[in-house]
């Protein structure tokens, strides 16, 4: 361990925050999955990722979509750190994601790869068991880091353990990975008594990894070095983009880590972590984090449980009521609910599939949608007008723009505003108000050290989300609204983007 604390000047910890959460829908979606939800009090799992591995090496790293790339940022700030996000412009399944992170890396330096999106709470026990295969590592050695099971989960896959490596019993050969199993064969592995849940995470030398891409996966590995080769690199508040090439990393083949390398090499060690840990994968999973009344009843936020037995309630905003219920999950939204039995939490999924067949949006967006210079809440819209309430962070703004078609009414609800129409540059504090002209330039500012929150009313003959020209952005962002062809978000409006 060196003075700053870390395992070695070598790790690097490498976040891969893809995924879109489906099985926690409507809670996570995909242009706000599990992994950057407030889930355990008012923290994310990636941020509470970030805490728990960032201390761990110097050189961190996460591969996300660039849709997600200000959430990455927003949770880096939140857990105290900076380092590389890799952006990539298609999800190619982890494989791909990781060789983006070994090629970034190169020579021997160390990879810790962890999902964002799993619970470990007790951060000194993850300390020390990875820790504990840092010295197979360095030998050349993948090692896995199993769950040891306390009940026969078919949710999870397994890794069967073999013999001893060395002088410590607990770093033992892989000698089969077993996909996610029946009821009964869970059973059997259990007592066969050498069997442990696959967590996902695994720590490697970065040359180790290539090597193992290079011979059983040589077109992915390929596709991702010459990637890498022509990408692109940009730094905005401390952070370090880098962005591979798009078409030449759109051609590489999807899939697992595991199955592209994990069950074909040799060389292959786990260590045994008997920790709390959860990949929150499913709403009984989240449940599993509240505390049982002596019904078996779990209740976040505001939910009443009357008569009711083993029922889980999310409901952060307003009063759900569950009355005799049995064996439910609620789960409550400001323009969702969902309620399911909860043998069924694991077809979650496909409540997805469905509403996209019907091009609802509610399958992938949320009322409240996060910008990178902080968040908008549609609240109401008819015909003719939309009501939006959006928070700007300090020192943040929006676009210098205008509108065709519609006007708008700003009220500033707490903070301040510095709003540039036209010509004109002022200020407007709280319950203070201004109005902007269809076809008048204008950008909104906060000036101040708290964050500002406003009301704004638009109205017009067309509310369209490409009703916007963009003239001047501190984000990377120009042009017209969604038809401008960049592949980049409107401020305001509710396009598929989360920039």
């Amino acid at each position: 361990m060196n003075q700053a604390g870390y395992l070695s000047d070598k790790m690097t910890p490498v976040i891969l925050c893809g995924g879109s959460g489906t099985r926690l829908w409507p809670l996570s979606r995909k242009s706000f999955p599990k992994q950057f939800v407030p889930l355990i009090g008012d923290k994310s799992l990636l941020t509470l990722t970030l805490e728990r591995v960032g201390m761990l090496g110097p050189n961190l790293i996460c591969v996300a979509a660039e849709d997600h790339r200000f959430l990455i940022t927003d949770a880096m700030d939140d857990a105290g750190l900076q380092g590389r996000v890799i952006l990539e412009p298609q999800a190619r399944n982890t494989a791909a994601a990781i060789a983006l992170a070994a090629i970034e890396v190169g020579d021997d330096g160390l990879l810790l790869v962890c999902p964002a999106d799993h619970h470990i709470p007790d951060s000194a026990v993850f300390r020390r068991v990875i820790e504990q295969g840092m010295p197979a590592a360095l030998a050349g050695s993948i090692v896995t880091f199993g769950v040891v099971p306390t009940f026969p989960s078919t949710a999870y896959g397994y890794i069967e353990a073999g013999n001893a490596l060395g002088a410590d019993k607990d770093v033992r050969a892989v000698l089969r990975f077993i996909e996610k199993p029946s009821a009964d064969k869970a059973t059997a592995l259990l007592l066969a008594g050498n069997v442990l849940w696959n967590a996902g995470i695994f720590l490697a030398r970065a040359d180790v990894l290539l090597d193992a891409l290079r011979k059983h996966a040589p077109d992915i590995l390929d596709q991702c070095v010459a990637a890498m080769a022509d990408c692109d690199t940009d730094k905005r508040d401390g952070h370090h983009f880098i962005r591979p090439q798009a078409a030449l990393f759109s051609a590489c083949r999807a899939e697992s880590i595991d199955y592209a390398v994990l069950e074909h090499n040799d060389n292959i060690a786990v260590v045994p972590f008997a920790g709390i840990w959860s990949d929150v994968g499913s709403w009984n999973a989240v449940a599993g984090l509240t505390p049982a009344d002596g019904d078996g009843n779990r209740v976040e936020g505001r939910g009443v449980v009357l008569g009711a037995r083993n029922t889980f309630i999310h409901a952060p905003h307003r009063t759900v009521v569950a009355l005799g219920t049995t064996n439910l999950l609620i789960i409550d939204t400001p323009d969702a609910v969902l309620i399911a039995d909860q043998d069924h939490a694991e077809q979650v999924k496909h409540v997805v599939g469905t509403l996209e067949s019907r091009q609802q949006p509610e399958a992938g967006m949320h009322r409240k949608v996060g910008r990178p210079w902080g968040w908008y809440d549609s609240i109401d819209a008819g015909e003719r007008f939309q009501v939006k309430r959006i928070a700007v962070k300090p020192g943040a703004s929006l676009s210098l723009q205008m509108h065709h078609h519609r006007a708008e009414h700003w009220i500033v609800v707490c903070g301040t505003a510095e709003v540039t129409r036209g010509e004109e540059t002022f200020l407007l504090t709280e319950n203070q108000s201004t109005y902007i002209p269809v076809g008048e330039v204008h950008r909104l500012r906060n000036p101040g050290k708290t964050m500002l929150e406003m009301i704004e009313v638009q109205s017009g003959t067309y509310l369209g989300e490409d009703d916007i020209v963009r003239l001047e952005d501190h984000y990377g962002r120009a042009g017209n609204g969604i038809g401008n062809g960049n592949g980049k978000d409107n401020d305001k409006n509710g396009d598929k983007r989360n920039g």
